[in-house]
């Protein structure tokens, strides 16, 4: 495995030798809201109930979009109250394809926690593995940590800078392909113009990210080698998060445009292009 591909992802089996070895790790079930998935749910023993709307997302507004960022006071808070100390090592997942597990990740990166990863496959790979499950639900850890947060740990951009790094073909887009085709003359549908699609979704095979080989091929193909800046939007950030997730494994640098569709599509001055092409 390579440094990059290490420092943001890890395997069930990394993950069960850590906790069967009795290593400290700060463990998050991760839901889009409240109420998205059962309290019950099967989870990683020890791990800590946490959702995207209430956790890691400030209000949201049409301006900000549906997942703008969170208040770093409060998102400190919160991150005490899991038990993140500055040693901390963090380790994040869902069961929902790992958009929400990636936007975690990235923003406990953004808020300045270095030791953060994403477990490739989710709870799925864990149960593969005949790894045990629990239904305990916990919200909080047992000791608090001392974690100080800050902002700007990770790159973003605003609309403007997504519509021009759309323009140099340096924008992409993580939606599935309805969502970018859009449909011509309906409102709020397609995406920003010279957007390239790029679904979240082509970084993931079985379950679980592809490799390293596989992953630099397709964002070579995509225009993205390192030389330049990308940019990388969805409808919320989650999809994007994820994206940015499978490009740091790899060692690529990618800004989220935090708003995202759900920004863009809401302010009425910005253009939207429908159909297959960027333009």
């Amino acid at each position: 495995m390579t440094d990059s591909r290490a420092k943001t992802l890890i395997t069930a089996g990394e993950l069960a030798r850590l906790l069967d070895t009795n290593k400290p790790v700060v463990l998050l079930d991760v839901v889009d809201e409240p109420g998205a998935a059962p309290d019950n749910r099967p989870k990683i023993p020890g791990a800590l109930s946490v959702d995207l709307a209430t956790d890691f997302s400030g209000k949201p507004t049409p301006k900000a979009g549906r997942r703008p960022l969170p208040d770093i006071v409060a998102l400190q808070s919160k991150a005490r109250a899991w038990g993140i100390s500055s040693n901390s090592m963090v380790v994040v997942y869902d069961n929902s394809g790992g958009a929400q597990a990636s936007r975690a990740w990235w923003t406990l990166r953004w808020a300045a926690v270095a030791n953060v990863r994403v477990l490739d496959g989710g709870l799925d790979s864990w149960t593969a593995a005949g790894r045990p499950t629990s239904d305990h639900l916990a919200k909080s850890a047992a000791h608090a940590g001392d974690v100080v947060l800050s902002t700007g740990h990770l790159p973003t951009i605003n609309a403007d800078e997504a519509a021009r790094l759309a323009r140099q073909s340096r924008l992409f887009d993580a939606r599935p392909r309805a969502s970018y085709l859009g449909e011509p003359g309906k409102a709020g549908t397609g995406h920003i113009p010279g957007a390239i699609h790029a679904p979240s979704a082509g970084n993931i095979a079985d379950g679980r990210f592809k490799s390293n080989d596989e992953l630099r091929a397709r964002f070579r193909s995509l225009g993205a080698d390192g030389s330049a800046k990308i940019g990388v939007y969805c409808g919320s950030g989650n999809a994007a998060a994820h994206a940015i997730a499978a490009m740091s494994a790899v060692g690529l640098d990618a800004a989220l445009y935090v708003g995202s569709w759900s920004a863009w599509s809401a302010d009425p001055s910005r253009p939207a292009a429908t159909g297959p092409e960027p333009e």
